[in-house]
């Protein structure tokens, strides 16, 4: 269970350092104070003196995995030493009866997609007391049957999309210049001539390509189809997400402080590097973590974010999970997201 980049291989550890790390990421996940060679010695039931602890401790910093704060003699992890405990060493424990009994409940197989999706980002938050997110479920495919293009007042043009299925699409685009009807009309029916049939993403993609090999040869009319349908043959982006419980991480000292919370907000209402985080995690294999900086963003660099995604009919459509600090509890944490995806699925899949 690692997040979507690659990173680099874990540090061998003998099993008494691994044991001694593995005491200490769950003491401090625990208690949230630096961890002292005293207590480690006695908790970890190894029949070793707390010297040796500081030498196995002096080990693990110089591999990165712990660090001493300025203000304390005890230890706390390191990203990379999180990152270890969940890839090496972590014990899950899977949700309790009532856990699962409570999100079933709440999952309500006759609700719309749109209230199953904000039920499941509820109940994360509730029974994990962080952030609970999850994306609403993408679309289907929108595959090609005809488009038109009408020419605006100044630089605009009104797309027209019709899909195999009978759905239409209509947006505005603004171009460079002005076209006249007939050279929308022209680009509309070489579009539907040739491209019908295919998913937008593929048609996009194919024209333009294609275009951009013979611009020399391609004369001003045929310039209109570049530039008109590359602006509006993007598929619609309905992927959003329902976060709830924001307010929960507050209450983490390591979060706490006014600036880090103001940034980590307005983070959450932008929404587009949470997406673009969410949108790796949809056709990842299981359940994903992202640690500290491991997300890729600054302003989660003190959270953890786990994710899984959910199906319909076999088709992953969307991604949840629970964004909370580094100190998380992940033997709790990982389960509760995968269980809860499964049920999100299985909702859905009954509804469908």
């Amino acid at each position: 269970m690692t997040g979507v980049q690659e990173r680099d291989r874990l540090p061998v550890l003998s099993e008494r350092a691994q044991r001694l790390l593995k005491v200490l990421v769950e003491r401090y996940i625990r208690d949230g104070h630096p961890v002292g060679s005293r207590t480690l010695a006695r908790d970890a039931g190894l029949e070793i003196s707390p010297a040796t602890v500081r030498n196995v401790m002096a080990d693990l910093e110089e591999l990165g995995l712990v660090t001493s704060p300025h203000t304390s003699a005890g230890r706390v992890p390191t990203v990379k030493g999180y990152r270890f405990f969940v890839d090496a060493l972590l014990t899950m424990r899977p949700p309790g009866e009532e856990e699962v009994e409570r999100l079933r409940a709440g999952l309500d197989q006759e609700a719309e997609p749109e209230e199953l999706v904000a039920a499941a980002s509820s109940l994360l938050s509730e029974i994990t007391r962080m952030a609970g997110v999850v994306t609403l479920p993408r679309r289907e495919r929108f595959v090609l049957r005809e488009v038109e293009f009408l020419p605006l007042s100044g630089n605009r043009v009104l797309v027209v999309m019709v899909s195999t299925e009978g759905e239409v699409q209509n947006r505005i685009i603004h171009t460079q210049r002005v076209y006249d009807r007939r050279e929308l009309e022209r680009a509309a029916r070489y579009l539907t001539h040739n491209y019908a049939g295919r998913e937008l993403a593929e048609v996009r993609e194919r024209l333009v390509a294609e275009m951009r090999e013979v611009r020399a040869a391609v004369d001003r009319a045929m310039g209109a189809i570049v530039e008109v349908a590359d602006k509006a043959l993007v598929p619609e982006r309905r992927e959003d997400y329902v976060l709830r419980g924001e307010t929960q991480l507050m209450g983490f000292a390591e979060l706490g402080s006014l600036e880090r919370l103001r940034r980590l907000f307005e983070a959450f209402n932008e929404k587009s590097d949470l997406l673009h985080l969410l949108d790796q995690c949809l056709h990842a294999r299981g359940v994903q973590i992202f640690i500290g900086e491991e997300s890729g963003f600054e302003v989660l660099d003190q959270c953890s974010v786990v994710t899984a995604p959910y199906s319909v009919d076999g088709r992953r459509v969307g991604v949840l999970g629970v964004i909370g600090p580094t100190r998380m509890a992940y033997q709790r944490v990982i389960p509760l997201v995968d269980v809860t995806a499964r049920l999100l699925s299985a909702a859905l899949n009954q509804r469908h």
